[in-house]
């Protein structure tokens, strides 16, 4: 099955559906980047009128996760992936709707090949930037993955 921004929505409907309901939705997916958007409502909102950070956080670590899923549905092989840290700046009150990119396609294949032929757990970090409508940058997110070949 080829992934693509739609199944990927699919996806958060059955799988994260928090997620969804929170307005979280795959714009654009290839190998070297994802798009991600998400709409500042009622649903989502912190006390200050402002998207809460933990829906900004869902947004960006989808924008890199759907990369690293990608690159493994492509590899055709049983590997396995989990964030193991994550970093998070908030620059700006994040209003209205949210767009986080990842541009990190090219780090997963190197710890792929890597984790295949050692059978080892690789780890990379990846970077999701989050816009506003006005092109301003409202958040910035860098996750930690790890990848292993499932035994």
């Amino acid at each position: 099955m080829t992934l693509t921004a739609s199944k990927l929505n699919g996806f958060l409907i059955f799988k994260l559906p928090s997620a969804y309901i929170c307005g979280v939705r795959t714009k654009s997916l290839n190998s070297d980047s994802c798009v991600v958007t998400v709409r500042h409502m009622w649903i989502n909102q912190n006390p200050f009128k402002s998207m809460f950070w933990a829906v900004q956080g869902m947004a960006a670590e989808l924008s890199t996760g759907a990369l690293v899923m990608l690159s493994i549905a492509e590899s055709k092989k049983k590997i396995s992936m989990l964030v193991l840290s994550n970093e998070a700046s908030f620059t700006k009150k994040a209003t209205g709707k949210i767009t986080f990119t990842c541009q990190d396609g090219h780090l997963i294949q190197d710890a792929i090949d890597k984790t295949v032929a050692t059978g080892e757990g690789q780890t990379f970090w990846m970077k999701a930037i989050g816009v506003n409508q006005d092109g301003v940058e409202v958040s910035t997110f860098r996750f930690q993955w790890t990848v292993r070949v499932k035994a």
